[in-house]
């Protein structure tokens, strides 16, 4: 069975829109695939073990990656690691610089779980940053110039290698992001059973 690991981006969950209506058009159109959508945890350290984790478990069969924000950021990682293809939508690609604004108490606005963000997370996040992508032909970026939450500059040059569908407007949700799920299929190659 293949696995689509959606992973949902800061303060964020699988209870998210693009999660959900991910997870019905691929119930509903490709039954053989097995979407995965977990709860990260808040901290970088717990939440790259937990994906590994996923990884390795998948690992035998065929398993591809859909990252939104922070979660982009995490496939992007996820992808350099263990080869795999990946859909980035509107990535955090420098998420220890943004996070700064974060330090100190924060509520998870989904699971109201309250934490502590300091300095050694946003340590935690920089060690996973990758400088320059060995397989950007693995990547595609989706990226809306309207997006209030991160500069879509940053993403555009730094996947500047990758495939990318760079639209004007929209913003940090993606509007419009269920048109592209049938190419997300196949560009993942999980369209074949």
């Amino acid at each position: 069975m293949s696995t689509l690991l959606y992973i949902h981006g800061f303060n964020s969950s699988p209870l998210s829109a693009k999660a959900n209506s991910l997870k019905k058009w691929v119930d509903a159109n490709y039954p053989h695939i097995n979407m995965v959508v977990p709860q990260l945890p808040n901290f970088p350290r717990q939440a790259q073990a937990m994906l590994e984790d996923i990884v390795l478990q998948h690992k035998q069969g065929k398993i591809r990656l859909v990252g939104s924000s922070l979660g982009g950021y995490f496939s992007l990682w996820l992808s350099e690691r263990y080869q795999l293809p990946a859909v980035v939508v509107n990535p955090a690609v420098r998420p220890f610089d943004l996070l700064q604004d974060y330090l100190g108490e924060n509520t998870n606005p989904y699971t109201y779980e309250k934490y502590v963000l300091e300095n050694k997370h946003i340590h935690e996040l920089k060690s996973l940053y990758i400088e320059k992508l060995t397989s950007p032909h693995l990547i595609w970026l989706l990226q809306q110039m309207g997006d209030e939450v991160l500069d879509y500059r940053e993403a555009v040059t730094y996947l500047s290698k990758c495939k990318q569908t760079v639209e004007p407007d929209g913003n940090h949700a993606f509007v419009g992001f269920e048109a592209y799920f049938p190419q997300i299929v196949h560009f993942l190659q999980l369209a074949e059973k």
